[in-house]
């Protein structure tokens, strides 16, 4: 196992320059239908690479784990803060974003195999009165894989706004009643739109059909059985517990609480409310930990069998405003890298804070990264978490 401190100023050219920008398989493929293709060996040329060089304009710290058949490979670089310029560790905590919903759903999956809910069930029979009574029925399925229909809520979609509400303590009913004051976006089953909507009606349920809270659920069946002993969910606390990487958003000249990045603005973004993410993505982890979860899940010690295959099927639908084939399973996403290798996982982002979790279904190969990116929800801006997994894969 290497762990390296990488400081060359690099770029993710070199990545990029041997290997062609992945592609989504057509919805529906079976796993079983794609030939297996062996992982190549680990290439610590190329995640060191991938990482390099910061601080730098689209990130301040990075975090790498890659493991597998053939080997691990540990990466850090980058500074915890930029007021003290300590540098980064491995082990810091980090907001997962979206990496959330995969633990939620799984947690629905449990359900499922214990006989208390079922796939086919709808939000409105666990749910009364959640959905207005002009929606048509949505399966629990629906949800799990972004084929309900549930629109979101209308608010405020510039950084300026969420900036000014960063405190603020969203219920999750809250979300979801403002949500549904507009209108289904089609009818359920139909087409693929992933939208944490979703995510947070699935929280919902699991206390119904529980009777206890999603926090805790998520915690005794998923991190205390796993020893994830740094992941936790955060509730109304607004801050992170423990070592972690601050996190900045890239802003403009004179911004409120701007400090000069280079030739850019920044702001602090490492304390903030995630109840407007909730189920969807409030889950606060480590590489580490996160490594431990998709080999467990992976590995089916989280999801029984059967109910797993749903993380592992894509429906055949088209994807919502694009009409390309749905990309999302229920909890994932499928990517076919280049050479052939398929590979299963999800990414996610917060202000100042992105990563991503993946595997290949056999496990031969595992990669979890966290980076502090600038400007975590501009895809433009976050190329270096694909180089990443580009980098994790390469040969």
């Amino acid at each position: 196992m290497k762990r390296t401190h990488v400081a060359a100023a690099l770029t993710l050219a070199a990545v990029f320059s041997t290997a062609a920008v992945p592609t989504f398989a057509a919805a529906g493929t079976a796993p079983s239908a794609v030939a297996r293709v062996e992982v190549p060996p680990i290439n610590e040329a190329a995640l060191e690479r991938s990482i390099a060089g910061l601080p730098a304009s689209d990130a301040t710290a990075a975090e790498v784990r890659v493991g597998g058949a053939k080997g691990s490979w540990q990466g850090v670089t980058g500074v915890t803060d930029l007021r003290t310029d300590r540098p980064a560790k491995l082990g810091a905590r980090f907001r997962v974003g979206s990496v959330t919903k995969i633990f939620t759903v799984a947690v629905v999956l449990q359900l499922v195999a214990e006989g208390e809910i079922s796939l086919d069930d709808t939000v409105q029979q666990h749910l009364p009165g959640l959905l207005p009574g002009s929606y048509p029925a949505v399966k629990v399925g629906q949800l799990l894989n972004h084929t309900s229909g549930l629109p979101s809520p209308k608010v405020g979609d510039s950084f300026a706004w969420v900036y000014a509400t960063r405190f603020k303590k969203w219920t999750p009913r809250e979300y979801v009643g403002e949500a549904v004051k507009n209108p289904m976006e089609f009818t359920p089953g139909t087409q693929q739109h992933y939208v944490n909507m979703n995510t947070f009606v699935a929280g919902l349920l699991i206390e119904k059909v529980t009777g206890r809270s999603y926090e805790h659920e998520v915690t005794t069946r998923i991190l205390k059985p796993l020893g994830m002993r740094n992941s936790y969910l955060p509730g109304e606390s607004t801050r992170i517990r423990g070592r972690h990487n601050h996190g900045y958003q890239v802003v403009p000249a004179g911004f409120q609480n701007a400090i000069e990045y280079g030739s850019d603005h920044v702001v602090d973004m490492t304390v903030t409310s995630t109840t407007s993410t909730w189920a969807s993505g409030d889950l606060i982890s480590t590489t580490a930990d996160l490594e431990t979860f998709v080999k467990a899940l992976f590995g089916g010690e989280v999801v029984p069998a059967a109910e797993l295959e749903h993380m592992f099927t894509v429906p055949r639908v088209p994807t919502y405003g694009t009409g390309d084939p749905a990309t999302y399973t229920s909890g994932l996403s499928r990517l076919e890298l280049p050479g052939g290798i398929v590979a299963y996982g999800k990414t996610g982002s917060r202000y100042g804070s992105a990563a991503g979790i993946g595997a290949t279904r056999d496990l031969s190969r595992t990669v979890v990264y966290a980076v502090n990116s600038t400007d975590a929800k501009a895809a433009g801006r976050n190329q270096r978490g694909m180089g990443i997994a580009l980098a994790a894969f390469a040969r």
